[in-house]
Order: C-alpha cells, then sequence, then structure tokens
C-alpha cells in the first residue's frame, strides 16, 4: 500500500502460508495438567517463570517419539495442514467459497500486486532477472502442485497431482500417490521423474535463495515408481513444515528442460500442467494467459467452480498513477489501488458517477503484514541500535496520515500486526521462558513493555520526538558540527539514501528526509529504474530500503528468509536488514518446531518484542482491506475465503453485464 506492493519473493510456494504440518502427540503434556498447581508445588522445587512452558515442549517432543516407538502409525491422508485439523473431508466437492456452476469464459485484464514494475523472464523461482505475476503463487496460473491451498484455512493443502499422502507424524519421509491422469499442456504424462526433477531445480544453486533456505532440511526425493514420489527429511530437523512444504513446490516438466539451463532469465514460453497457458507477452509491458480447455484437473475438487476467466492479461505501467487512465479508458477491467490519494481522489469520472465502475473494499481478515523503512544493519553507520531509534523516531505517522493519506491507515507496530503473536505489554511467562536464557545479550527493553514508536499529534511540530531521536544520535557518537551536521569521531556524516522505483513515493519520503535533516542527518532520496531498484535489494546495496511482506497465521520455516543469521549474507534472500543474532535465531527455531498453535504463538509473540526492540525499521500502517475498482460486468460467490482477495480464480465474467456496460472509455 502506499506505492509499496506486496513483495513478489515472499511468495515463492504460498507466501508465508507455506508451511505446516502434523502436531505431534502430546500425551504427556496433557497428563501434568490434570495435577492441581498445589500438589506440583508441594513435590517439587520452586519453578523460575514460564518453566511449565518449556517442560511441556519438552514433553511432547518426548511423547511423539515415544508415540514413534510404539505404533509407527502410517497415515494415509487426503490433505496436511499445520496441526493435523483440516476443514474439507475426504469426499469434499468443491471449497465453499466457489460457485461450483460458475459460467466459463470472458476475460480479466488487471495490474499486478507485486512489488516489481516490469519484468524480463518467465522464469520465477531463479535468482536472474524479474518475472510477470501469474507464474507463482499466489496467482500461479501455470504449474501444479502435488497439493492445493485452501483459501478459507490458514494452513491446509489438498490433493491436486497427488491423489494422497502417506506419513508418519514426526517422521523423516512422506510419500505422495499421484494420479496417473496428470498431464503437461502438451499432453505429454506428469510423473515422479518430474518431481524429482523439479525438487533438484528448486534446491539447486539457480534457484531463489528462500526456496533454497526452506528446502534445506529436505534431503532427497525419489521416484518409487511412475506415479509414487518419497521425499526424506534431516534426521534432526523440525518436521512441522516438511510435508506441506514439498506438497506446494511447483512441477516442471523434465523433458522440456533437457538442453535449457534451469537458472538462465528466458522469455520462451513454459511448459505447464496447470489451468492457464501463456497465450501472448511482452516484455515489461503485457502478459496473457489462456485457460486451458484440456486441463486435466479441472473437475478435481480443488478445482471445481474456479479458473472461469478464458483469459487474464497482466499490464505493466513504468508509472504506476498510469492504471487510473487505463481503467477510466477501458484498457484495465480491474485495478487494485496501493496509493491512499489515488483512492480517494483519482475516481471522479464519469463512469464511477454512473455505477458503471464499482469502487469497493475488499476486508482482509490476514495478518496485515510488515511494511516499513528497513535499516540495513550491514552499513557501517547504521550498526548501533540508538542509530536506527533515532532515525524511526523522525517519522512522523499521524502527520503522514492526516497530511498525506487522507486518515485512510493506522500505524503499525508489531512484526506480526493483526495476528495472535503481536505482543502486547510486559511478557508473559512463557514468553520469558524463552528469553531469558539470552537475558545479558538482548536489550533490556526486550523485558519491559512491548516498543511502540512515538505517537504526535499530527501538527507537524514534533519537537519532543526529534529531541529524544538529537539525544539518541548524541549517545551514539553522532554529534552536530558548527553547521548542524551530525558527524562522528573521526567527522564523517551521517548519511543515509532512500530509494524507490516510483515517483509517486516520494512525496511520502520527503517529510520523513526533512525530520531527519532537521536533526543533522544527510537523508537523501533517489529515484531509480525497477530493474536497478531490483538490482541493489538483492545486493544489499542501500542505507534504507522500502518493502512489504504478507505474513501467515502459522509462519514457520520462511522466518528464515527475514531473520535466521542464515540468510543475512545470502544474496538475494529477504533478510533486508542483515540481523543475524542467536537470540533470534533460536525463536525463529522455535517456531519452525511449534508443536501446536500456542507454542507457535507464545515464541511469535517474543520474537516480536526482540525484533522491535532491536529497531531494524521504522514501521509503516496498515488497513484491513483491498481497494479495488473494476468495471461492473462481474459476478462472483456469496462467499469470500478469508486469506484471498479470490478474484482471478472465483470471480467469472457476467455476459449480460459486460453488454448493458456499452461502451467503455469515460
Amino acid at each position: 500500500m502506499e506505492s509499496v506492493r506486496d513483495h513478489a519473493a515472499l511468495h515463492p510456494l504460498r507466501a508465508h502460508r507455506v508451511v505446516g504440518h502434523v502436531r505431534p502427540p502430546r500425551p504427556a503434556a496433557r497428563a501434568q495438567h490434570r495435577f492441581p498447581d498445589r500438589v506440583v508445588a508441594r513435590r517439587r522445587p520452586r519453578r523460575r517463570a514460564g518453566e511449565p512452558f518449556v517442560r511441556r515442549l519438552a514433553l511432547a517432543a518426548a511423547a511423539a517419539l515415544w508415540g514413534l516407538a510404539a505404533q509407527a502409525e502410517v497415515l494415509v491422508v487426503h490433505g496436511l495442514s499445520a496441526f493435523g485439523d483440516l476443514k474439507y473431508p475426504p469426499d469434499f466437492a468443491h471449497f465453499e467459497y466457489v460457485n461450483p456452476d460458475a459460467p466459463k469464459g470472458g476475460s480479466m485484464t488487471t495490474t499486478s500486486t507485486r512489488a516489481n514494475q516490469t519484468f524480463d523472464t518467465l522464469n520465477a523461482y531463479t535468482f536472474r532477472g524479474d518475472p510477470p505475476a501469474g507464474l507463482a503463487a499466489p496467482e500461479n496460473l501455470v504449474y501444479d502442485t502435488l497439493m492445493a491451498g485452501a483459501a478459507d484455512e490458514s494452513d491446509a493443502v489438498y490433493g491436486l497431482v497427488a491423489s494422497h499422502a502417506e506419513y508418519i507424524p514426526g517422521g523423516d519421509w512422506i510419500i505422495f500417490e499421484m494420479r496417473p491422469e496428470a498431464r503437461f499442456a502438451d499432453g505429454s504424462a506428469l510423473t515422479a521423474e518430474d518431481v524429482v526433477f523439479s525438487f533438484e531445480a528448486l534446491k539447486s544453486e539457480q534457484a531463489t535463495p528462500g526456496l533454497r533456505l526452506a528446502l534445506r532440511d529436505v534431503t532427497g526425493a525419489e521416484a518409487l515408481g511412475p506415479h509414487r514420489v518419497r521425499f526424506t527429511f534431516a534426521e534432526e530437523a523440525a518436521k512441522r513444515d516438511l510435508p506441506m512444504l514439498v506438497a506446494s513446490l511447483p512441477i516442471f516438466s523434465k523433458a522440456w528442460f533437457e538442453g535449457r539451463a534451469f537458472g538462465d532469465p528466458v522469455m520462451e514460453q513454459p511448459l505447464g500442467s496447470g489451468p492457464y497457458e501463456i497465450e501472448a507477452v511482452e516484455a515489461g509491458r503485457f502478459v496473457t494467459y489462456r485457460r486451458r480447455d484440456d486441463y486435466w484437473a479441472r473437475d478435481l475438487p480443488v478445482n471445481v467452480g474456479r479458473w472461469n476467466f478464458d483469459r487474464i492479461t497482466f499490464e505493466y505501467f513504468r508509472d504506476r498513477s498510469a492504471a487510473i487512465p487505463a481503467l477510466q479508458a477501458g484498457q484495465l477491467d480491474l485495478h487494485e489501488s496501493f496509493n491512499s490519494r489515488e483512492w480517494a481522489t483519482a475516481y471522479d469520472f464519469e463512469a464511477v458517477r454512473q455505477g458503471r465502475v464499482i469502487r469497493e473494499e475488499l476486508p482482509d481478515e490476514s495478518p496485515s503484514g510488515t511494511q516499513g523503512f528497513w535499516f540495513n544493519t550491514r552499513r557501517p553507520q547504521l550498526a548501533d541500535p540508538r542509530v536506527r531509534q533515532a532515525l524511526g523516531m523522525a517519522f512522523d505517522f499521524e502527520w503522514s496520515n492526516r497530511t498525506l493519506f487522507y486518515d485512510l491507515y493506522e500505524r503499525t507496530t508489531s512484526f506480526f500486526q493483526s495476528s495472535a503473536m503481536m505482543a502486547e505489554g510486559h511478557p508473559s511467562p512463557e514468553e520469558l521462558a524463552l528469553l531469558e536464557p539470552f537475558r545479558d545479550t538482548l536489550p533490556p527493553a526486550v523485558f519491559e513493555d512491548a516498543y511502540l514508536p512515538p505517537v504526535s499529534d499530527g501538527s507537524g511540530q514534533n519537537r519532543r520526538a526529534l529531541r529524544e531521536a538529537s539525544r539518541l544520535l548524541s549517545a551514539a557518537g553522532w554529534e552536530e558540527n558548527a553547521s548542524g551536521q551530525r558527524v562522528n569521531a573521526a567527522g564523517e556524516r551521517l548519511a543515509v539514501e532512500f530509494f524507490d522505483d516510483s515517483a509517486a513515493f516520494e512525496r511520502i519520503v520527503n517529510p520523513y528526509i526533512q525530520n531527519l535533516r532537521a536533526i543533522g542527518v544527510d537523508a537523501r532520496f533517489r529515484l531509480i529504474d525497477a530493474a536497478q531498484a531490483q538490482q541493489r535489494v538483492r545486493e544489499f546495496d542501500y542505507d534504507v530500503n522500502v518493502a512489504r511482506f504478507v505474513k501467515s497465521s502459522t509462519p514457520g520455516v520462511s522466518l528464515l528468509n527475514f531473520y535466521h543469521s542464515s540468510s543475512a549474507d545470502q544474496p538475494g534472500s529477504f533478510n533486508l536488514t542483515g540481523i543475524a543474532d542467536p537470540a533470534v535465531d533460536h525463536l525463529v527455531e522455535t517456531m519452525i518446531a511449534a508443536p501446536d498453535r500456542e507454542t507457535l504463538h507464545v515464541a511469535g509473540r517474543a520474537l516480536d518484542r526482540v525484533l522491535r526492540a532491536k529497531h531494524i525499521w521504522a514501521p509503516h500502517w496498515f488497513k484491513a482491506s483491498h481497494t479495488i475498482a473494476y468495471w461492473d460486468m462481474f459476478d462472483r460467490p456469496g462467499i469470500k475465503p478469508r486469506y484471498s482477495r479470490a478474484i482471478l480464480d472465483t470471480w467469472w465474467w457476467d455476459a449480460d453485464r459486460a453488454a448493458a456496460l456499452g461502451p467503455r472509455g469515460n
């Protein structure tokens, strides 16, 4: 939002929702709760705060191992979820949020919701080049997966290429039985060999760093037959995420890649097995997908009522503001606004007044994501947390919201905003149990109320925050010289550069820059082209980066790509700030291994506290809705799924409405 769109590379599989699986049995943990507290107190020495929580974690793990050794029961399932709970039974006919009788036909031309505003490759899974929308989650139109996600569950997938899966909860392997009727778009059979090839390609050095990190504990894939494939996991790995992770990998044609290097950025039409194939493309301008009438899986429960448009086109504009005139002219059918001024003022044209173009806010019930100014701690001048805190305090959200954003937003304060992992107040005993071992290395603020950015009166005269920011800079060794410039003992100026590929963002960042200059910081904004921006982000060549990442209700292995030390020096990762901290690593790993939602939420709140106290960003803003405008020629199901816009896959073209519209372009 506000010219910052969902970051494409967060969606290599299912956004931050790629993860999660089987809940290990917890008989010992449940048994512990049968005893009254007073009996436990008499029998055992007094525990530190949170010790029962840590004990419960250990007992849960032990119980899981005992259960495996005693029973080793192989489960045969039609779907997978983070903690074993599935909404839909094995015989479900279709997802609840679709119209199974939706007509097919018509087209949808829209803009991409991804961060990149151009594209130069049709390979969405390598770190070289920028792909268009439609080739990777959340709008993967071309490649099928072993299992497909349900948009009304936070972490569940159901059989697509695979009819079912076989596994032992917490075990070192999972087997997928594949449907023999699965076919690529050229009619060739989709086999276990293609699945193995795809896994090996996605784990290779040519793949995106986020995928390689996510797959680090998947040790291999083996074809057990033409339509049966087994994945194996590292023995010591946390297993919760891994079955669903491999079930969500795109499947490529091994034969198609013969003679082609997987990592090459290409504009050649890829061969997939999904509901659409590329019909036309012009690099940096547009890509059109054509619905396949011969799609092999169109009648499977995960696809009934979906993929209704004959054609889907994504248009690209170097200047995002050009999308509104394109909508008005009828070049676009639907556009989602990420700019408050655009949403408040740009739709004053005749078609809107006549009701022919509809403006609507779709509720967004998923976690709000993390958008902000991310400080690159790899830069020497940004290594001190006091400097980063001072820079963050100079951002006056209340003034910006009132003056620039039409009061449309709320302030983001948490890395897990609008979720059960958002820290509030003092740490709970359970959180303290995870934090105490690192007390000596963590900022004292971690053990106090969760950090909140300062709140101004919105007048633009935020002197109190600027005075405190000045004090922090002086304490960090950046004193004001006779010219009012912040310099260190060596006489070097404190300089920070902001950059973006959109001129529209300059009006947002300039007031912030003026505040920074008022406290002696040499702050500047640079407008660069999209290709240069992507390259600088991949190489961590920036002081401050502006980005937004969508989060899941069940984050797991994808956290490695954001906050774990293993990604800090990995070019192309989304560890934008370069954070590499043992406490953060431990909390991330605890979240990945969490045996239940309670443990996940506690560890998430503890991680949130640590990240906020380290001041690695100046958080932006959020709103719990998607602001869209579209020509009134579409219909849709009566239910919107909680975790998706569900426009491209569940809406349909209404021929009668389209005819009633008449000519477009006013």
